[in-house]
């Protein structure tokens, strides 16, 4: 039974997926490691909510192709971003992420003819503007680790992009009311592809503390699920106006608890650059919501 205001639940969602990064700093596994866990535990819980509901998956092959190669792109994208908020912190690996609304754009002009909204050129310089006050000014005087940390920031927009247009066409194609077939077929393909890097990488799955299988869990069934689900299922009910400002809190959140759980300092530069960054993203969120 969903509540009658669908606000609640789309905040509380929000929240949750704001704490991904948190539990990736908290637990001391290797960044494959914990990106696996994250999708096979989520991956798992929604096939178990699936059968325990008595649905069938009824996704045809075309789909499923589709979702396989969306689950490649999921990889990548959780494979940079890990070792981006090891690098960078939580707050801007994740503020670089969502720079997937501007590579979403250019994808949409590219492959489905979409022209970009006037709001969606007043977005992209403000994003620029607002990544180069973050780093801008010290890049050259930036560490390696923390360099390559932005720009696998930016490379986690890249392939989540090709994530969202995996999972766009096979809804596209799906004639259920909410993805979550999909994203279940979705995590677990993308936990068997981060199983396959573990072995290439010469890791294993090993959890050797009982606090880092906390955070695990808490990763995989508090943000990879259930906030997802809240989100999902509020959207539908929302204005483009709400839901763009609620999903703009897990970036926010996320940089306010680096700061908070993690002593992260912060410039009034930065600060600066990351509201405008914050604002960048809103106004490109919005003009995909309208589309």
């Amino acid at each position: 039974m969903l509540p009658a205001d669908p606000r609640l639940p789309l905040t509380i969602g929000a929240v949750l997926i704001s704490l991904s990064p948190v539990w990736v700093r908290l637990v001391d596994v290797p960044p494959t490691v914990s990106a696996f866990y994250r999708v096979a535990i989520g991956g798992i819980a929604l096939t178990l909510i699936l059968v325990l509901s008595r649905r069938r998956l009824e996704l045809s092959p075309r789909i499923l192709i589709v979702l396989f190669a969306g689950g490649a792109c999921f990889a990548l994208d959780l494979w940079a971003w890990h070792r981006s908020i090891l690098y960078i912190g939580p707050g801007l690996a994740t503020l670089l992420g969502n720079f997937q609304v501007f590579f979403m754009m250019v994808a949409g002009l590219l492959f489905l003819g979409q022209k970009p909204q006037p709001m969606q050129w007043v977005a992209v310089p403000l994003a620029l503007g607002g990544l180069a006050l973050l780093v801008g000014p010290d890049w050259e005087t930036l560490t390696t680790e923390y360099r390559s940390g932005v720009w696998l920031g930016l490379l986690t927009a890249v392939a989540y992009t090709g994530y969202l247009l995996s999972l766009r066409a096979a809804r596209s194609w799906s004639r259920h009311k909410l993805p979550d077939r999909e994203v279940a077929v979705v995590s677990l393909a993308t936990a068997l592809l981060l199983g396959a890097v573990i072995g290439l990488e010469g890791q294993d799955l090993a959890i050797t503390r009982l606090e880092d299988a906390g955070w695990l869990l808490a990763y995989g069934l508090l943000s990879h699920t259930l906030g997802w689900l809240l989100i999902a299922s509020s959207l539908p009910r929302v204005t483009t106006t709400e839901a763009g400002l609620a999903l703009l809190l897990q970036p926010a959140l996320s940089f306010a608890w680096d700061i908070l759980l993690f002593g992260r300092s912060v410039s009034a530069m930065e600060a600066s650059g990351a509201a405008v960054a914050l604002l960048a993203i809103y106004l490109g969120s919005r003009s995909q919501e309208r589309k």
